[in-house]
C-alpha cells in the first residue's frame, strides 16, 4: 500500500492517496524512511546466505538449521536460528533428512471395509483375559530390524 502511494506520489497529493487508500500519513512517511533498513538487512541477509551456504557443502549436506547456527556462532557470528532458517528457506539451502517418514509393515487394502470396532474403545476389562488385543511395532537395531509383536 505504501509502495503505491510513493510511486504515485507524483500525480496526487500523499494526502489524498492516504485518504483513498485509508491508510495513515505517517505510516507511509515511516515505511520511505524505514526504505534505507531493510535495504541494509537485504544485503546483511545475503552476506549471511554465502556464509550459510559454505557450511552445509563442508558437512556434505548434513547440517540443518540448529547445527548450522552453532557453526555461525562458532565462527564469531551473532546469529537467531529463526533468521538462520527464514535465510536458508528464502535461498533453497537445505541439509539432508534422515528421517523420510514412517515405514509401513504392511499396504492397507484401499476397498476392504473397515474392521469393527468390538471393544467399543473401551480397554478397561472386569476380568483378565476378556479383553486381549495386539499390537507389532518395529525396533531398529545395529543388526537390522526387530519386530515384536504383544
Amino acid at each position: 500500500m505504501c509502495r503505491f502511494i510513493h510511486a504515485e506520489k507524483a500525480n496526487h497529493t500523499v494526502v489524498l492517496l492516504c485518504r483513498v487508500m485509508k491508510t495513515a500519513r505517517s505510516t507511509c512517511y515511516a515505511w520511505v524512511a524505514g526504505a534505507e533498513v531493510r535495504e541494509a538487512r537485504q544485503r546483511a541477509d545475503e552476506a549471511l546466505a554465502h556464509q550459510i551456504a559454505v557450511i552445509p557443502i563442508a558437512s556434505r549436506l548434513n547440517y540443518g538449521v540448529p547445527r548450522v547456527t552453532a557453526e555461525l556462532r562458532r565462527q564469531g557470528e551473532p546469529v537467531n536460528h529463526n533468521r538462520v532458517a527464514r535465510v536458508m528457506r528464502e535461498h533453497g539451502i537445505a541439509g539432508n533428512s534422515r528421517h523420510t517418514g514412517r515405514c509401513s509393515l504392511t499396504r492397507a487394502d484401499t476397498k476392504a471395509a473397515p474392521s469393527p470396532d468390538l471393544i467399543g474403545r473401551e480397554s478397561t476389562a472386569i476380568r483378565p483375559g476378556t479383553k486381549i488385543v495386539g499390537d507389532i511395532t518395529y525396533i531398529p537395531t545395529a543388526e537390522g530390524r526387530l519386530y515384536l509383536a504383544s
